[in-house]
């Protein structure tokens, strides 16, 4: 049988000197606003089918939502939505072709990020 000889190679990069780039962490956030809604959809369910069910189970569930864990939920998941509708418009945006160079990849993820933070107060102060 034949020999073998250990080659050295580099390692990968890893997370302690891998810095991580706007479009990694773009991409990450609009998987993770998209799964955070699917809780805030639950939540929400629960508690209108609280409100079908009685008027003991609806307090309850009326109770979590108007505390201020429910307040933040609901915060948090506004400004989800809002965010993952701008990264929606800017991937549409990168299906026709454009602003695939890393510049205006990053300036686009930027401007998710200013741009959800900033619907979420104006929509919080027009309700």
């Amino acid at each position: 049988m034949a020999e073998t000889t250990e080659v050295e190679r580099p390692l990968s990069p890893h997370l302690q000197i891998y810095r991580p780039q706007m479009t990694s962490i773009s991409s990450i956030l609009t998987r993770i606003t998209g799964n955070a809604l699917i809780v805030a959809a639950a939540l929400i369910v629960w508690w209108l089918l609280a409100a079908a069910t009685s008027e003991s189970y609806f307090t309850t569930a009326d109770a979590v939502m108007t505390s201020w864990f429910g307040d933040l939920v609901m915060t948090l998941s506004l400004w989800a939505v809002w965010y993952h509708y701008l990264a929606g418009l800017r991937h549409l945006y990168f299906d026709a072709g454009k602003g695939l160079d890393i510049e205006t990849a990053e300036r686009l993820g930027w401007a998710c990020i200013i741009g959800s933070v900033v619907l979420t107060v104006i929509t919080l102060l027009l309700v």
